[in-house]
C-alpha cells in the first residue's frame, strides 16, 4: 500500500509540475492568457523571460530525477537531466531574485519571493557540490529541498484561486502566496528528511 501511495504521490506531483511548466512557457512567445500583474513588474524585461526559461525547465525535469529506475538503468541520462535541472533552477532563481525587487504586490511579497530565490539557488549549489564530491546521500537531501522550492510554482497556482474565498483581496492573497507557496513545502521536506532519511522517495 505504501508503494502505491508513494507512486501515486509522484504521479500527481509530476502531472502538476509538467502541466504548470508547459503552461508557463507561454510567456516566452507572449501568447495566451498573460498575467497583467506579472507583466507590470518593474524588471519584467528581460528578467521574466530569464525566470520562466529556467524555472519552467526545472519544473519540467524535476519529478523525473526521483525515479529510481531512471537512475539505475540510465545513470548518464539522470546526470545530464540533473545538470540541466540545476542550471534551470539557478537561471530561474536569478531572474526571480531580480523581479522580486519590482513586485507589484509590494515589499512584503518582494521579500518572500527574494528569499525563495536565494534559498532555491543555495540548495542547488549545495546539491551540485555534494554530487561532484561523490557525497550522493547528501546530494539527494539537498535536491529534495531544491524540488520542494521548485514545486512552489505549482502550490502558488493552487493557492491563488483559493485564498480569495477566505475573504482576502487578490493583492493580499498574492502577498500571502509569496510565502506560503514555498515555506510549507520546505518544512514538509525537512520533516520527511528527519523522519524518513533512508526511505525511498516517490518511485
Amino acid at each position: 500500500m505504501s508503494t502505491i501511495l508513494n507512486r501515486s504521490g509522484w504521479g500527481l506531483a509530476a502531472l502538476l509540475s509538467v502541466a504548470v511548466a508547459i503552461f508557463s512557457y507561454r510567456y516566452l512567445p507572449g501568447v495566451g492568457p498573460l498575467s497583467p500583474g506579472v507583466l507590470a513588474n518593474l524588471f519584467a524585461k528581460p528578467w521574466l523571460l530569464v525566470h520562466v526559461t529556467g524555472a519552467a525547465t526545472a519544473l519540467l525535469l524535476g519529478p523525473f530525477q526521483f525515479l529510481s529506475g531512471l537512475r539505475a538503468k540510465w545513470p548518464k541520462v539522470h546526470r545530464w537531466t540533473g545538470r540541466t535541472y540545476v542550471v534551470g533552477c539557478l537561471v530561474g532563481a536569478s531572474g526571480g531574485f531580480v523581479m522580486a525587487f519590482g513586485s507589484t504586490a509590494g515589499p512584503v511579497a518582494g521579500v518572500g519571493f527574494g528569499l525563495l530565490a536565494l534559498c532555491w539557488a543555495w540548495a542547488n549549489i549545495q546539491g551540485w557540490r555534494a554530487a561532484m564530491a561523490g557525497r550522493f546521500a547528501e546530494h539527494r537531501v539537498w535536491m529534495i529541498r531544491s524540488f520542494a522550492m521548485t514545486f512552489a510554482a505549482v502550490t502558488l497556482r493552487l493557492y491563488l484561486p483559493l485564498l480569495p474565498m477566505t475573504g482576502l483581496s487578490f493583492n493580499d492573497s498574492y502577498v500571502a502566496t509569496a510565502w506560503i507557496s514555498w515555506v510549507p513545502n520546505l518544512i514538509l521536506a525537512e520533516l520527511w528528511l528527519r523522519g524518513a532519511w533512508r526511505r525511498p522517495i516517490f518511485a
